[in-house]
């Protein structure tokens, strides 16, 4: 296979690996009945007028299973703070102690579990659709490759190794998905 075929690959897969890691990325937001810092990931706080992440804010651990304690850097930003989380709709109600917030994770409901696993499968579809955004891409780049010299079966040899990988990226968000449903409806 001639240089530009294995660019046209590395970078189909480059694109590919990036869409299955912010899967894997927003896929660990969801909750599973577990406490972990991670729900609050992406969670920006109004820190002195600017939209700040939650972790540079504040100290965020999990005492156990079932709570959050946000300890904030600075104890003037606890109502900020907390405000960003209501705002999030994440379902969470902090409760304000003073010098720290604390999160109870309330046990999840049947109906919850199905709401959160539907939420889980938006999420993979739109990794899918990153997936094949990046096969277009590389069939497009291979299809010029072709007007530019390439011969037509190199070019169908690359079309054929793309959708490999594409078929090896897919299945991979799939079996991501279907261990997060496991873990969501596992109670």
């Amino acid at each position: 296979m001639s240089d530009d075929a294995v660019i046209v690959l590395e970078g189909a897969e480059e694109n590919m690996k990036h869409a299955l890691h912010h899967l894997e990325i927003e896929l660990q937001k969801i909750r599973a009945g577990k406490a972990s810092p991670v729900m609050l990931s992406g969670l920006r706080v109004d820190y002195y007028g600017v939209p700040t992440p939650i972790e540079q804010t504040s100290n965020i651990n999990t005492p156990d299973p079932h709570s959050i304690v946000i300890q904030p850097f600075d104890k003037n930003s606890l109502q900020d703070i907390e405000k960003a989380i209501l705002a999030a709709n994440l379902g969470f109600n902090p409760t304000n102690e003073g010098t720290q917030l604390r999160i109870n994770i309330p046990p999840l409901t049947e109906e919850r579990r199905f709401e959160l696993v539907k939420r889980a499968k938006h999420i993979n579809e739109e990794s899918k659709v990153g997936i094949r955004n990046a096969r277009r891409i590389a069939n497009d780049e291979a299809k010029q490759l072709e007007k530019d010299g390439l011969p037509e079966d190199e070019s169908k040899r690359l079309s054929d190794e793309i959708q490999k990988i594409t078929d090896r990226y897919i299945q991979k968000a799939d079996d991501l998905f279907v261990a997060k449903e496991k873990d969501i409806m596992t109670i």
